[in-house]
């Protein structure tokens, strides 16, 4: 008759419980895999694809059992790496939605709404569209299968141990905020900039010509040139966002690394 003693089954529970625990919370915070057009059960199935693949890999530990107050504790900390890891890269998305909301902001067009399920908010057309060509542009340069790897190679930088995390990642996760709105003011800057030129000109004519209604001529124009500028700068941009991606990759391994810490 086929049996299973009690650690029998703490060990299949150490090996397959806290990496699929860390994989699940990536899954749920990274970009891409995230999307809220996902369906739930394709996500549960890519988590446990993943995690299987990558519990399989992994060298035996002496690990404590999953049910003790240890266990517990090494679950929750798991939970926070996971999610740690796919904050550092949803940043990068962060900083180019602040790019779309202040472009679209001196266009004119910040009134222009939608509501976006992704952020559970109101954001603007122009925010809307950087999103899109972003994440297809992610999606082309196999971005997703990256981020696997990072995840795969986050178990050799942070076994899986009862020994807690460093503090120094919880404050470079902190510190990425300020990465987030300096990258997306940078990426912003050509149109800002364009703009800016476009605004002073208008303000000269309507100095020299005051019976021209400023209102009347000065959206058409700023939303024309924005987005002719959006248009020239799209060959460009692709090359940057590769950039900025690669700098999303590297904060993974700087937070792992900050985590990591003894």
């Amino acid at each position: 008759m086929f049996s299973i003693t009690t650690a029998q089954l703490d060990a299949l529970l150490v090996t397959w419980v806290f990496p699929m625990v860390r994989v699940m919370s990536f899954v749920a915070a990274a970009p891409v895999f995230n999307n809220v057009a996902i369906p739930r059960r394709i996500k549960l199935i890519v988590a446990l694809a993943i995690g299987f693949a990558v519990g399989a890999s992994l060298p035996q530990q002496n690990l404590p059992a999953p049910g003790s107050y240890v266990g517990l504790a090494v679950l929750a900390q798991q939970i926070i790496i996971g999610a740690g890891l796919g904050l550092a890269m949803r940043v990068v998305f962060a900083a180019l939605d602040v790019m779309g909301e202040l472009v679209g902001l001196q266009m004119g067009l910040s009134f222009a709404t939608f509501f976006d399920p992704q952020s559970q908010g109101q954001t603007s057309v122009i925010a809307q569209i950087v999103g899109i060509f972003s994440t297809l542009l992610f999606l082309a340069l196999n971005g997703h299968l990256l981020l696997i790897q990072s995840l795969a190679q986050s178990f050799e930088w942070l076994p899986i141990t009862a020994t807690p995390v460093h503090s120094e990642g919880f404050l470079w996760l902190a510190r990425s905020g300020a990465i987030l709105f300096a990258t997306g003011l940078l990426l912003a800057l050509p149109v800002i900039a364009a703009l800016l030129i476009t605004n002073i000109a208008l303000a000269v004519l309507t100095r020299a010509a005051p019976q021209l209604n400023l209102f009347a001529i000065g959206f058409p124009i700023t939303s024309t040139v924005g987005i002719a500028v959006l248009w020239l700068t799209l060959p460009v941009l692709a090359s940057v966002l590769q950039g900025v991606f690669d700098q999303g990759f590297e904060g993974i391994t700087m937070l792992a690394r900050a985590f990591a810490q003894r």
